[in-house]
């Protein structure tokens, strides 16, 4: 029997399917369902409508000493080097607790809000009137592994969605020569746990923050070998696209080909796009300056804040900035010299954000771009080694800004010593589902069907901060 021939019975088959296979691909395409070759990241539209689009989020990696610079608390120096009485037992990370101390900064009152900031933030505070500063947020865990990952993805274990994530699969992206969701790390260093602090977890790996760099190729590896032209780029992707995508018709599952499609796709667009998106050398020196670019110590933060402007600028939908990285004295884990470790990270961002807030405002981006100023948790109002504190998940503080925001506005307080948050006590659930609030995304109603569950970023927890909202 010819080989190249069939049998009556495989002919049948064969045709059978085929005008099955047509009549459902038409099926799936009526229905919307047939997307393979649509960019993961096209836009979506808001669950409602709201004022922002994009996110800012500044990370203070180590942790933050709320007492230091939003918290102001007269009673440490009034107590100060006595036993923390009256607040339960007190949960030391690090080794033995100390007395209280006081901080060695003063806090003045700013803008029409009078809202109390330390001189540590003396650019920061002139934006006073633009903040929602909510001193009683609280963490999970006073260890830096889980605490980031709950700040970063609403768990303290590991394998889920970053906020990013979370924002990129529930609107997309309104660039499609740029990632959706872009994270900028300090110099010294990344955080502990690495990218899985903005991976996609169990979604789709399109989802996933993409890390760039401040100079030179924002990704390395970005460009073609030298040689070969744009065209011969072009047909090679043309054949590797074909290629992928006849694998992935017998695999539709397998999310990672279909978002390294994507990717390839993305790459080939971004040699051009992506490096003139980070182009500072194209912004006017007074631009520059606002910032603290060729200044010490801003630059190297200073250089992401404006870079991270342009991108949200160009319709990137999330970027997110690491202020510290490695472990201690690099980060804003001041176990150690609090005087000289605080004060060497809030001189390197202070200028820088209010900048970021100057600049927003004078393009008419600041109503729709979220700022979020964070770390993972912050820390005790007692000594360590003299003169450090340790971690402290009770009671801490962040602000928000820009988008949908109430700006002058001051949420819940610890106790009088800046340990325990005991009044309108806030968690990261509530500050997850008030961020998507603020992107017009129903925390509720924004899930991702994984191992039988419609799984949520705030999980079976969550409340807008409505206090907040503007």
């Amino acid at each position: 029997m010819n080989p190249n021939c069939f049998s009556r019975r495989q002919l049948l088959s064969k045709l059978g399917g085929g005008i099955a296979g047509v009549a459902f691909a038409d099926l799936l395409n009526r229905n919307g369902l047939l997307a393979q070759s649509k960019s993961p990241l096209a836009p979506k539209p808001q669950h409602f409508a709201a004022k922002a689009k994009a996110v800012i989020s500044i990370f203070c990696y180590g942790g933050v000493s709320q007492v230091d610079t939003f918290d102001p608390k007269p009673a440490l120096l009034k107590y100060q080097g006595e036993t923390m009485t009256g607040v339960g037992e007190v949960r030391a990370t690090m080794g033995t607790p100390g007395g209280l101390m006081p901080s060695p900064w003063q806090f003045k009152k700013h803008g029409q809000c009078g809202m109390e900031i330390s001189e540590l933030f003396p650019h920061v505070a002139q934006h006073a009137d633009d903040l929602a500063l909510i001193r009683s947020m609280t963490a999970l865990s006073p260890a830096h592994g889980p605490a980031l990952f709950q700040m970063n993805t609403g768990s303290i274990l590991a394998g889920h969605p970053s906020v990013g994530s979370w924002v990129t699969y529930g609107l997309g992206s309104e660039n499609e020569n740029l990632p959706g969701f872009i994270v900028f790390t300090d110099h010294r260093g990344g955080p502990i746990n690495g990218a899985p602090n903005w991976g996609n977890g169990y979604m789709p790996a399109a989802f996933q923050g993409t890390p760039f760099r401040d100079s030179g190729d924002p990704i390395v590896d970005l460009h073609p070998p030298k040689g070969r032209t744009p065209e011969q780029q072009q047909k090679w992707l043309r054949l590797l696209r074909e290629l992928n995508e006849k694998h992935l018709d017998q695999n539709p599952q397998d999310s990672e080909l279909s978002a390294r499609i994507h990717s390839y796709e993305l790459a080939f667009r971004m040699q051009t796009h992506a490096t003139d998106a980070i182009d500072i050398s194209k912004e006017s020196a007074a631009t520059q300056k606002l910032y603290g670019v060729g200044e010490q110590p801003t630059d190297y933060f200073g250089r992401q804040a404006l870079m991270a402007r342009r991108l949200v600028e160009r319709g990137v939908r999330y970027v997110q900035i690491f202020s510290g990285g490695g472990n201690f004295e690099p980060s804003w884990d001041a176990h150690w010299d609090l005087k000289t470790n605080h004060g060497q990270h809030c001189a390197e961002t202070d200028k820088p954000i209010a900048g970021l807030i100057k600049d927003l405002k004078s393009r008419g981006l600041f109503d729709s771009t979220l700022i979020l100023w964070h770390g993972e948790f912050g820390r005790l109002p007692i000594s360590e080694r003299m003169d450090g504190r340790d971690h402290n998940a009770l009671g801490f503080s962040v602000w928000l800004a820009g988008g949908g925001v109430k700006g002058g506005t001051i949420v819940g307080a610890t106790d009088e010593y800046g340990y325990r948050a005991v009044e309108n006590k806030k968690t990261i659930y509530e500050l997850h589902a008030t961020i998507l609030h603020l992107l017009g995304l129903d925390y509720e109603k924004l899930t991702y069907r994984f191992n039988g569950r419609d799984m949520r970023l705030t999980d079976v927890h969550g409340r807008v901060i409505k206090e907040v909202l503007a």
